[in-house]
C-alpha cells in the first residue's frame, strides 16, 4: 500500500477499522455507504429478521449483480474478433507486398 491511510467504517451498527490506500477511501466509504443502504432497505422491509438475515440478502444481491455484470463484460468474442481481422489485415497486407 503507498500510505497505509487507517479508517474506521460504520457497517450495520458496527464499526471496522481498516488500513487502505489513501486513493481508494472515496471508493472504500461508498461501498460501505450502499452496504448499509441495502441493509436498511432490508431492515425496514423484513422486521421479524435480524441483521445477519439482512446481511446475507444484501450480500446475495451484491453478489447476484456482479456475476451478472461479469457475464455481461465477457471478452472472449471480442478478442476472436479481434483475431480474425488481425489475420485477415495481415493477409490483405502480405498481398500488397507481393503485389509490388
Amino acid at each position: 500500500m503507498d500510505s497505509g491511510f487507517h479508517i474506521k467504517l460504520q457497517i450495520a451498527g458496527r464499526s471496522y477499522p481498516l488500513i487502505i490506500d489513501r486513493k481508494d477511501e472515496e471508493k472504500v466509504r461508498k461501498a460501505a455507504r450502499v452496504i448499509n443502504e441495502k441493509f436498511g432497505q432490508y431492515q425496514e422491509r423484513y422486521r421479524d429478521k435480524d441483521g445477519q438475515d439482512f446481511m446475507a440478502m444484501a450480500a446475495f444481491q451484491f453478489v447476484l449483480k456482479l456475476i451478472e455484470l461479469e457475464e455481461k463484460t465477457n471478452e472472449t468474442p471480442l478478442v476472436s474478433a479481434i483475431g480474425e481481422i488481425t489475420d485477415e489485415l495481415e493477409e490483405f497486407i502480405q498481398k500488397k507486398i507481393g503485389v509490388l
